[in-house]
């Protein structure tokens, strides 16, 4: 009788067990979320648990600062989604709905980076005092919104290239050898090439791509004076300060302090004499004109621990100095935007601690990056174009002239100074919107609107010194 109680016993729980999991199936809800990915609450918990952590997942407090993390968070979003925008053509929606959100997400840290003002606040009894209370930094306050827009107007302009079948696209590998050598090096080999037809573009089309190109160019230059105050309002770390020669010959090199320090000197005549056929050379010689620049600035205002009595160079002629190197750097940043960063903004970027400073500069420097990639696309368009007219050029009968170029169809759409409701002078007004052939060559901006930095000292100034006289901007 035991051994039977024992055996039903185990019977009724075998069976209790069984029918224990057949009542506990997947729900319908993991299904669901296994087929259409990860939740946005389970993103967005991912960024902020690697940005509390300091991007090190073993939590053992080895990460870098949040400052850091937060500014590798977006550049890493940007190439994520910017990553696959090889044509002109509307972003994919999926891709726009993703950058939307999670750079909101990102950029939310802004709206709690406070500062302390005086506010006056009226007691019940009538009383008038003035009390500290809280708002948004100021530099955050007015380049968030300014950048946010140039992000709109960005993806609006790659809206613009909806249904224009005007050009089209092909793989490199299909293209003969004359078609790769006319669309350029194989430096960037998975840049598909853009063909256009036999005769070139029909006139119309012509004007409004060249008017798209304008107008990128207008965000593009916003982009790039934001960023450059951003890494202007930035501390010079004291690890890049180590590593600085003892003086400006050593960082530039004889041949080049001679050119920069001769009597007539020409911010032209020194680029046309230095080789910048590579983005190496580019980015050595940006490196060395910076340290020099430095160097000078801190040997004027005595920051370097030493005397300048023994010194064969005076005080004016290193201010002279350093006035035309900084001349030199405006014109390689503008003539040259898409070269990777110097050594100085990358110690910059690294040793940064202001949260603040690292969103601004990220942010502006991955739209500065877009901008660059959509007006690169754009211009291979145009010399696209200009092949194939002057192949066409050369099969026409003696004597016949192109058919003039009209108007631009979108003559009219809205440019950088309506979407953001910038008033400037007669130098930011539409007439100037096409910049001529010798501003572009020279590389200068058209003028922008003052953008507003943090009030901070900035790197010249903590230097104990004052800025060079003429305007980087």
């Amino acid at each position: 009788m035991a051994a039977n109680g024992a055996s039903l016993e185990r019977r009724s729980s075998v069976r209790r067990s069984g029918s224990t999991v057949r009542e506990e199936p997947p729900p319908a809800e993991e299904h669901a979320a296994a087929a259409t990915g990860p939740s946005d609450m389970d993103v967005l918990k991912e960024k902020f648990s690697k940005l509390l952590l300091g991007e090190d997942m073993s939590g053992s407090g080895k990460g870098v600062p949040s400052a850091l993390a937060l500014s590798n968070a977006i550049t890493n979003l940007a190439a994520a989604v910017f990553g696959e925008q090889r044509k002109l053509e509307p972003m994919a929606p999926d891709r726009k709905a993703r950058w939307k959100k999670e750079v909101g997400w990102l950029l939310s840290v802004a709206d709690h980076i406070v500062e302390f003002v005086a506010k006056k606040q009226v007691l019940d009894n009538g009383v008038e005092m003035e009390v500290m209370g809280t708002q948004q930094r100021r530099d955050l306050q007015s380049n968030i919104p300014a950048l946010r827009k140039i992000d709109a107007m960005l993806l609006d302009y790659l809206d613009n290239f909806k249904d224009r079948n005007e050009f089209w696209y092909v793989k490199r590998d299909s293209c003969s050898e004359s078609e790769k050598e006319e669309a350029g090096s194989d430096e960037k080999w998975w840049i598909p090439v853009v063909k256009v037809p036999p005769n070139g573009l029909p006139p119309a089309s012509r004007a409004w791509i060249q008017h798209q190109k304008e107008l990128v160019n207008q965000v593009l230059k916003a982009a790039m004076a934001i960023n450059a105050n951003c890494l202007m309002e930035m501390a010079i770390p004291e690890c890049y300060l180590e590593s600085l020669p003892k003086n400006g010959r050593v960082s530039l090199g004889d041949a080049l302090y001679r050119n920069i320090t001769d009597v007539e000197f020409d911010p032209d005549e020194f680029l046309s004499s230095v080789d910048l056929t590579s983005e190496h050379k580019i980015c050595d010689l940006k490196d060395r004109i910076e340290a020099s620049v430095i160097i000078w600035n801190r040997k004027v205002h005595n920051k370097d621990g030493k005397s300048a009595w023994g010194s064969a160079v005076s005080q004016e002629k290193r201010e002279q100095f350093e006035e035309r190197a900084q001349t030199l750097l405006l014109i390689i940043k503008h003539r040259f935007p898409g070269i990777p960063q110097s050594t100085l903004d990358i110690a910059k970027i690294q040793e940064n601690r202001d949260v603040g400073f690292a969103i601004l500069e990220s942010y502006s420097r991955v739209l500065e990056s877009l901008a660059y990639n959509v007006m690169s696309r754009i211009e291979d368009v145009i010399i696209s174009d200009n092949v194939a007219r002057e192949k066409a050029k050369k099969d026409l009968p003696p004597g016949t002239e192109p058919a003039p170029t009209p108007l631009p169809e979108g003559a009219d759409s809205m440019t950088l100074l309506d979407f953001m409701g910038w008033n400037g002078d007669a130098e930011g007004k539409a007439e100037d919107k096409s910049p001529s052939a010798a501003d572009q060559d020279d590389g200068r901006l058209m003028k922008l609107p003052n953008i507003m930095t943090n009030l901070k000292n900035t790197y010249m100034d903590v230097l104990g010194g004052h800025r060079s006289p003429p305007g980087r901007h």
